[in-house]
Parts: C-alpha cells; sequence; structure tokens
C-alpha cells in the first residue's frame, strides 16, 4: 500500500516530496498525497514557494494535487499601501523609519489561499494571496491566478483567465459529491484505472457503498 507519510514516495526520483510529511509551519494544510515536483531541493517548499507569509493567513492545499516545479503562492504580506503617493515601505528598514510601523500594520488581505482536491498546477504557475481554486482544476504552465478558479475549470495567462470547463455543471456536481480523494485508500487503490480513465457513470459505480 502507498504510505502517505513518506516524504520522497518515489525513492530513485528525490525531486518529488509528498507536502503532508514535509510542512510544519501551523499556517500550511496541505492532503495526503499532494506532491511538489523540483530538481532544486523540493523539500524547501515553505521557504521557496510560500512567499511573504507573515500575517496569520492560511494556505491549504487539499488531496491529491500535483505541483509542477516552480509553483509559487504568494500570500498577504507581500501587500503594499496604495493609498499614498509611494508605495515603498519605509518602516520595513528599521532605524529612526520604524516608528511609523503602524503605516504597514492592519493593510487589508484577501484571506486566506485555498486549493481543493485533485488540482494540477503547471511550471511556474503562481498563485495570488487569497485566491480559492475549486477541485478538478487545472492551472496551466506560467500562469498568474489573481481570481477564484471553478472546479474543474481550466485557467491560463497572465492574468490568468478560464479557457474552458472539464464537464458540465451538471457532471461536476456529480464528481463533487463523488469525492473519489476522500474514498479509502485501499478502494482508490483496487479503482485506479476508473478514476484515471473511466467515465463519471464508471465512478458511481465504483463509489463505495454507504452504510
Amino acid at each position: 500500500m502507498i504510505d502517505p507519510t513518506v516524504l520522497h514516495p518515489m525513492p530513485d526520483q528525490p525531486r518529488v516530496v509528498l507536502l503532508k510529511p514535509l510542512v510544519t509551519s501551523p499556517l500550511i494544510e496541505v492532503g495526503e498525497f499532494s506532491y511538489y515536483d523540483d530538481p532544486n531541493d523540493p523539500t524547501a517548499f515553505e521557504t521557496r514557494n510560500v512567499l511573504y507569509h507573515f500575517g496569520p493567513e492560511r494556505l491549504v492545499i487539499g488531496k491529491f494535487c500535483a505541483l509542477g516545479e516552480g509553483v509559487r503562492f504568494i500570500m498577504n504580506g507581500a501587500n503594499h499601501r496604495m493609498d499614498g503617493p509611494s508605495t515603498f515601505p519605509f518602516p520595513i528598514m528599521g532605524g529612526s523609519w520604524a516608528d511609523h510601523f503602524d503605516l504597514i500594520t492592519g493593510l487589508p488581505g484577501r484571506g486566506d489561499t485555498v486549493v481543493g482536491h485533485d488540482v494540477w498546477f503547471g511550471y511556474q504557475a503562481m498563485v495570488m494571496p487569497g485566491v480559492r481554486i475549486g477541485s478538478g482544476a487545472i492551472i496551466a504552465s506560467g500562469s498568474v491566478v489573481v481570481d477564484d478558479v471553478p472546479d474543474y475549470g481550466i485557467v491560463g495567462g497572465n492574468p490568468a483567465r478560464l479557457i474552458r470547463r472539464r464537464y458540465s455543471d451538471e457532471t461536476v456536481t456529480r464528481l463533487l459529491a463523488l469525492a473519489w480523494w476522500d474514498w479509502p485508500t485501499e478502494h482508490i487503490t483496487e479503482h485506479l484505472r476508473t478514476i484515471m480513465s473511466g467515465t463519471v457513470d464508471d465512478l458511481e459505480a465504483a463509489a463505495p457503498t454507504r452504510p
């Protein structure tokens, strides 16, 4: 059985790490089997890929998400004042400027950044603060995601725009109700081919029976 607590699920590929056993910050939550792939020290994910994480906002990533090399999450700590002539954050430089630290505290933010389940992030995608990305979405390489992404939506570009939906609204409702990512791992293993290449009807037929 595949172990979701192992840092390197592919021992011969150290560039791949499971994020749940890696992250230590109480402000980052990652579901089982979500992974990050990077040849340049993927274990530095918290410091190299989650940027400006100074405030209370959380980064939540669901289960079975695939994060390509260079995917980054910009958090609310990157915010600057924009209501005056200058956006420069003088107080962080210290010295006598630090006396005005109140000018950069309590800036408006967009809240937590939340990623659903089974989301595929392409190479060098960037997610801006407070964005919510639905389950089953695909984020194209190089995208800059500034707005929410619907369940099973495909977005791309800078700023990222909705290219198309993978399924109709009715089918998306069925898929979200099935929530295959919450099935027991043994059941997922048994029906792997259906999950990867079957129809939604096949998936419904394979769903575990509820008591």
